[in-house]
């Protein structure tokens, strides 16, 4: 295929996805009764999501302690969530800062700054609504963080992005539908999973475009760079300060969820759509496989 044909591919694609935008498009401020109540006895997540599940720890908690410890979990999620759009926002403006700007492809890409904006204002307001703090990720994520819109580039780059959109994706949708969960979660869940899907098509057509023109010699990088952004990314969904938060021992909640069979697979179980998509198209691979690993996308 010629390099014409390609840019054209990709402009029909745009295309496709700002007639999408601009017929279907939620606005949290309007879409959301923020001023409804909560709804006593009812968890923020699925009960077999949270970290803790099925541990020794977990059996000694109270019902009450159980589902606040889903409160604190949902709003770690939300705004870890939250500074990686963000981060995405940031990587996507340097994209459209090199780009011609009358190129459908680079209206698409405001066009999901500005989605990324409105989620990142909903998350926000649900952290505030259920009465949490953001937690956002540890210290040293988040300075680190600083880097990738730096050295991020070609396939790795949109493959972050679809780590962090597509795990969300699949723990959002299971949540979306199940009734013990808040309904105010629901929503904010509902609302992102259906624009989501629009920035999922584009990030994956970017990555199979960005592997087709890599050289050998940039592959190792892309490799290291998805692995690594994806490690960071799963390690940072729970902040540790939440199992304070329930009055836990911190260091021995963290431990323990690390060590948890169960979260482990609830990591795996949301990443395998993603894992299967990058290993065909050649970005699993050494020398990221010990990130991967420790990730949980792999066991």
């Amino acid at each position: 295929m010629t390099r014409t044909a390609k840019v054209a591919d990709r402009e029909k694609t745009a295309e496709r996805l700002l007639n999408s935008s601009a017929d279907k498009f939620y606005d949290p401020e309007v879409d959301i009764d923020w001023s409804a109540p909560l709804v006593d006895g009812l968890r923020y997540t699925p009960e077999h999501r949270c970290s803790l599940y099925g541990t020794e720890l977990w059996d000694r908690m109270t019902p009450e302690q159980r589902i606040d410890l889903s409160r604190h979990e949902v709003a770690s999620v939300a705004s870890v969530g939250l500074w990686f759009e963000i981060l995405l926002m940031q990587m996507l403006l340097k994209e459209v800062y090199r780009s011609d700007p009358t190129t459908k492809h680079a209206q698409y890409a405001l066009t999901e700054v500005a989605d990324e904006c409105r989620h990142s204002t909903m998350f926000a307001r649900m952290v505030e609504r259920i009465g949490c703090p953001p937690y956002g990720p540890r210290r040293y994520t988040y300075q680190l963080g600083k880097l990738l819109p730096v050295i991020g580039y070609g396939p790795a780059l949109y493959g972050s992005i679809l780590v962090a959109e597509e795990i969300l994706d699949r723990m959002q949708r299971e949540t979306m539908a199940d009734e013990t969960v808040q309904p105010l979660v629901r929503m904010v869940n509902r609302i992102h999973v259906l624009e989501e899907a629009r920035h999922v098509r584009f990030a994956r057509e970017e990555v199979v475009r960005g592997v087709e023109t890599l050289t050998r010699k940039e592959l190792p990088y892309q490799r290291w760079l998805i692995a690594t952004t994806s490690m960071f990314i799963t390690r940072s969904l729970i902040n540790p300060e939440v199992y304070a938060a329930v009055g836990l021992d911190k260091e021995e909640a963290h431990r323990a969820a690390l060590g948890n069979p169960n979260w482990q697979e609830t990591i795996r179980w949301s990443g395998e759509r993603i894992m299967k998509f990058l290993d065909e198209h050649g970005l699993v691979g050494k020398p990221g496989m010990r990130a991967w690993r420790r990730s949980f996308l792999l066991g």
